[in-house]
């Protein structure tokens, strides 16, 4: 019986070195590509990687960024209570209802992550998103060419649609089969060909890594009008001067929400350059808390408020953290509190007004002991 190639060498003493090489080569291969894909776990891959992507492709010029994943957010028990919150309309809008129709898309059930920033142009506000989900691109675009226009740039198929009612127009584009970026800014391709590297960029990052495991998020870049939009749009005596002045000292402000069971923690933080300004900020912030609590608990607000709404005002209130932070070049003020299926009742309620927020004095120069924290 004739004896086989491997057999012929192995006797000749020549395929056991070649054999031998063979599985030791083998093995620093398997061994590289377990490294390499433990790397691309760790810093590269998954939805981290997803999300750092989307975040890349916004303006760096923005004054403001919302991002939520959707998938992550409809997996929630927390995700059941709201969207039974929400008020429901009685008739779908028919333009919205005709796009439902033509495209199939519906964003509640097909729209997994999507990145929204603004950014001021002369007195208009620029809108732009980038949303990851499940789009039938062929009819889209049919939709979009029945009444748009489309053209192409730097390689992309950019195609525009009047908004009804006004002489807005909406242009778009699909970067793969499942993202889509849109904006009202007629130069959506200039917008696509900024660069991700600029000291902007960095700061933007910064921030949203710090938010990495937060589902929903929004990050502002301060100016002074956002701290008193922002403070004159708060209820009752948190419309306060003092509240306004230190909300315009601010640099960034990000809120953060992340489901914890049948609740929504929400995290919200201030940063500005001084500790001055965030040992202000945070006596206020308590300040208003206590004088909260106090005001539930006054005979007037008793009789005024249903008193489910009113324990589930004070176990909010109760359950709520301020604190600060030291990152070396900036200082920040942390306030932290759970958004209950119990709020959420009492929020179809009016809500109560506080007592007028508390005006607190500059601070003595002192030794400041707040620990530094990421």
């Amino acid at each position: 019986m004739p004896q086989s190639l491997f057999d012929v060498g192995l006797q000749n003493g020549e395929i056991a070195v070649n054999k031998r090489a063979w599985i030791v080569s083998s093995a620093a291969v398997l061994l590289l590509a377990g490294i390499a894909l433990s790397a691309y776990r760790l810093w590269g891959g998954g939805e981290n990687s997803l999300r750092q992507t989307l975040l890349a492709i916004l303006p760096v010029k923005a004054s403001a960024v919302a991002y939520a994943n959707f998938a992550e957010l409809r997996q929630s028990p927390f995700a059941a209570e709201l969207y039974a919150w929400v008020p429901r309309p009685q008739q779908v809008d028919a333009d919205y209802a005709e796009f439902l129709r033509d495209t199939g898309f519906d964003y509640e059930r097909d729209l997994n992550q999507v990145a929204i920033a603004t950014f001021p142009r002369g007195q208009d506000t620029i809108l732009f998103a980038v949303a990851d989900g499940r789009f039938d691109q062929k009819r889209i675009v049919a939709y979009a060419s029945q009444s748009g226009t489309r053209e192409n740039r730097n390689g992309l198929q950019i195609f525009s649609v009047a908004v009804n009612g006004t002489p807005h127009k909406i242009s778009f584009t699909f970067l793969r089969k499942d993202r889509i970026v849109l904006t009202d800014d007629p130069s959506l391709a200039a917008l696509l060909a900024e660069s991700p590297q600029s000291e902007d960029a960095k700061e933007w990052r910064q921030r949203f890594e710090r938010l990495a495991g937060s589902p929903v998020f929004a990050v502002i870049r301060q100016d002074a009008a956002t701290g008193s939009a922002l403070a004159s749009r708060a209820p009752g005596g948190l419309q306060s001067p003092q509240l306004s002045a230190l909300l315009d000292q601010l640099q960034w402000i990000t809120l953060a929400g992340k489901p914890e069971g049948d609740r929504l923690r929400i995290v919200a933080e201030g940063e500005c350059s001084t500790d001055g300004t965030a040992r202000q900020l945070s006596d206020l912030l308590n300040g208003v808390l206590v004088l909260a609590q106090a005001g539930l608990n006054g005979p007037k607000t008793r009789q005024q408020l249903d008193p489910q709404a009113r324990e589930a005002y004070l176990e909010m209130l109760k359950g709520a953290d301020v604190s600060r932070l030291d990152r070396g070049e900036t200082k920040s003020v942390r306030l932290v509190f759970d958004v209950t299926p119990k709020f959420l009742a009492a929020a179809r309620t009016a809500v109560p007004v506080v007592p007028v927020a508390p005006v607190i004095p500059a601070p003595k120069a002192r030794p400041d002991k707040t620990q530094s924290r990421k």
